[in-house]
């Protein structure tokens, strides 16, 4: 008990020199030497599309924002008109058309 109860604690530090060279190790074993090199090539290429397809997600979102952003604001200040505009015709005086006079 004492022995996982130690280990637990060590592997809380992080991963170590040791640590990876034992990876490393089981790596060779299972690969082999030759095929190490091809399998770092292509675990780096899908890490690269992955980050690659991140970013135009984000990039998607960000994009979506700013046009809902500027959709609210189109909209706040055309409101604001109808109410200027409503507000100089009553205070000039002026009465408002009816919207349907039938």
């Amino acid at each position: 008990m004492y022995l996982v109860i130690m280990s637990t604690i060590l592997f809380i530090g992080g991963i170590g020199g040791p640590e990876l060279l034992i990876v490393l190790f089981i790596a060779v074993f299972l690969f082999g030497a030759n095929k190490l090199p091809k399998l770092a090539r292509s675990s780096g290429q899908a890490i690269g599309e992955f980050q690659k397809g991140r970013e135009d997600i984000e990039a998607d979102i960000r994009r979506s924002a700013r046009e809902a952003k500027q959709a609210a604001t189109d909209e706040d200040d055309a409101t604001d008109d109808i109410e200027s505009v409503d507000t100089e015709d009553v205070a000039d005086g002026e009465s408002k058309p009816e919207a349907n006079p039938a």
